[in-house]
């Protein structure tokens, strides 16, 4: 490339003759052809060893100035691009690392775990950023870079940096009601989310996004719902299996091995009672965590209780429609119990508990004397 020659030997001519003007008159001169040209791959590299160099010999301004252009064109050389996003001055790198659409996740990775704060907070401004990505940034970045990714519609999270996000936002209430309102948020994060929020950030939660809400209260305080077992408490075995089990506790021998026990054996109704005296949920509740096909609230209250993987997947079979489950199923619902943390399914744990006294408290008192019959 006969032009790519030529800006060479002017870069040579411009750092000899050592003047701030032939630099930068050389550094605009290739940066417009570049901008304005068509070329191979190989030329872009030549633009990249030129613009490169020529970098390196000017100002903070001038650098900046660079980055604006280099940020807005899609055939930029990548080491170019590369070098200003390394920049120490935020100034230079913070267009490319905005913008650019030449930056990689890897690369971006690598900035984020490497460069302070105001460039982690330029990269949680980009229009998409992947997991990878806002791993790192959940975990390295200030109130504000979290505020600002958790915020961009463009950004994804995996399954462990929303809990990481989940724990942050304890006590940051502009942060969970951010998290809150996000669309992409899962329901058990939702949930684990409303556990541990404020008075004032569930309420607002509750107003601005009243779908989720309702799932999470049909589940936990709809006690007429449609949803009945035919191992229903009016069942003459209902009430010989609550003297067994109730017995049982009160002498210190229910635990994860009996409720086990039980599950394999298919007796329900000890496995729904011994459950809501492990649990302090009432069984109507346990029995919907059971029987649902959404199984979020069972693998909650099993990693809540300390239950095992082998212990949850009994019960999983139990509640599932002929006792027959999916191989793949089985993988989904193992790997989702191994994310759920002991701490975080406790708080749901105790959220649900909450929100089913605070309905039995608005019950009337007949309705409150039957369901205690019961």
């Amino acid at each position: 490339m006969d032009g790519a020659k030529s800006l060479l030997q002017d870069l040579d001519d411009a750092i000899a003759r050592g003047t701030d003007e032939s630099r930068a008159r050389a550094l605009w001169h290739a940066t417009d052809l570049l901008i304005t040209g068509r070329y191979s791959d190989d030329e872009i590299s030549t633009f990249g060893e030129v613009i490169g160099k020529l970098a390196d010999e000017i100002e903070v301004a001038a650098r900046a100035q660079l980055s604006e252009l280099m940020a807005a064109c899609d055939h930029a050389p990548l080491s170019v691009i590369h070098q200003l996003a390394f920049d120490d001055e935020i100034e230079v790198a913070g267009p490319v690392l905005r913008e650019s659409t030449r930056l990689d996740e890897q690369t971006l990775v690598e900035n984020a775990k490497t460069k302070g704060q105001s460039h982690l907070l330029a990269i949680s401004q980009r229009k998409s950023i992947g997991e990878a990505v806002t791993d790192v940034l959940v975990k390295r970045g200030n109130k504000e870079v979290v505020t600002s990714v958790v915020k961009n519609e463009g950004a994804r999270f995996s399954g462990s940096g929303l809990l990481h996000m989940v724990r942050r936002a304890e006590g940051d209430s502009i942060l969970a009601e951010q998290l809150g309102l996000r669309k992409d948020v899962p329901r058990h994060v939702f949930q684990q989310l409303i556990a541990k929020a404020s008075e004032d950030v569930r309420r607002r939660l509750e107003s601005e996004r009243p779908e989720m809400v309702t799932q999470i209260s049909s589940s936990v305080t709809d006690v007429t719902g449609d949803l009945q077992s035919k191992f229903g408490p009016s069942s003459r075995t209902y009430f010989v299996a609550k003297r067994v089990v109730t017995t049982q506790h009160r002498q210190g021998n229910l635990n994860q091995d009996s409720i086990s026990n039980y599950a394999r054996q298919h007796r329900f109704d000890e496995v729904q009672i011994g459950l809501s005296l492990l649990s302090a949920l009432p069984v109507d509740v346990i029995e919907r965590a059971l029987m649902d096909r959404n199984r979020e609230m069972l693998l909650v209250l099993c990693k809540a209780l300390g239950f095992s993987w082998d212990t949850t997947m009994s019960l999983l079979f139990l509640g599932a429609k002929d006792h027959l489950i999916t191989a793949r199923e089985l993988k989904d619902n193992e790997r989702d119990f191994d994310r759920l943390k002991v701490e975080t399914s406790r708080s749901i744990l105790k959220f649900y508990q909450s929100r089913k006294n605070s309905a039995a408290a608005d019950q009337p008192a007949g309705r409150q004397a039957e369901m205690q019959m019961h």
